[in-house]
């Protein structure tokens, strides 16, 4: 029994007209009254009553045809179903990012969930070492890390070049002027982000101290951007963070753009090269 013989079957029941019928499906008459009789004798037992005046469903015909509906029904759904998984539409993305990252990502997967709302998106907060293991096991899709990563069996996207600012307590004697230097921080006391959390941010604040000419004095590191801004109200010291932590309203800090023009970070997607997720690729798509 083949699908074919399904649809004529209830085409023709449909219609109760051999000649309408044909002409729904564009196939001539004697094939299709050809089918419909090989459809029968495949099942054992007669479907139709048809004489020269008329065509009726028989008994075992008329349950048959509802049975044959539901199936149809279901196998349209089923390609329905899987022509979604195949344009990405349907299925699961997992997310890993850094939260130095967080105020550069809520626009971009706000977007992706309208455009996509099929999809379940589940977004884990890792550090970058983690998101790599969990991107060569296979528990996530995409990493969204501070780049460069150097590894053969992982593609990587810039998606964003940010610039440093100065985060500083609200009380703190620079906080009149309306921007700073590096330079102007020589002296006082940093709370930085921890290496073995956040490597390529640490190493970046670190790095742009000695540019202008000095070893910052460190007074905390932590793991967690948000804790570095909390203890920036709380006095402890200044700190180096991406320009989008502006949006990080916290009571006693303020923020200061420098005046070097340099980048102070980026933020890249990172992903296997052997990934095969559809889903991925439409989200990669729509960041393009």
């Amino acid at each position: 029994m083949e699908l074919r013989h399904l649809r004529y079957f209830v085409t023709v029941a449909e219609e109760l007209h051999f000649g309408r019928a044909a002409s729904r499906l564009n196939i001539a008459q004697p094939p299709l009254s050809q089918q419909i009789r090989q459809l029968e004798n495949e099942l054992g037992f007669p479907l139709l009553f048809r004489n020269k005046q008329r065509v009726e469903l028989t008994e075992a015909g008329k349950v048959f045809l509802e049975e044959c509906r539901l199936t149809l029904k279901h196998i349209e759904r089923a390609a329905n179903a899987a022509e979604q998984a195949h344009k990405g539409a349907t299925g699961r993305l997992d997310i890993g990012f850094v939260g130095s990252t967080t105020y550069n990502i809520v626009p971009i997967l706000q977007n992706y969930r309208l455009r996509f709302p099929s999809v379940n998106l589940v977004i884990h907060q890792m550090k970058t070492s983690n998101q790599l293991q969990a991107l060569h096991d296979g528990s996530i899709h995409l990493a969204i890390v501070r780049t460069p990563i150097q590894n053969p069996l992982l593609n990587s996207k810039v998606i964003l070049r940010e610039k440093f600012i100065v985060a500083l307590p609200d009380t703190h004697p620079l906080a009149s002027r309306t921007s700073l230097r590096t330079q102007d921080l020589a002296n006082e006391e940093f709370i930085i982000p921890s290496r073995n959390n956040g490597s390529i941010y640490h190493d970046a604040v670190i790095n742009l101290c000695y540019k202008a000419g000095y070893q910052p004095k460190i007074s905390m590191e932590t793991p967690e951007i948000l804790t570095i801004v909390a203890f920036v109200s709380a006095g402890v010291g200044v700190a180096f963070v991406p320009a989008s932590f502006q949006n990080q309203r916290n009571i006693g800090v303020i923020y200061r753009e420098l005046d070097e023009a340099d980048y102070g970070l980026e933020m890249s997607f990172v992903w296997r090269k052997e990934e095969k997720s559809q889903v991925l690729q439409e989200f990669l798509k729509l960041m393009e």
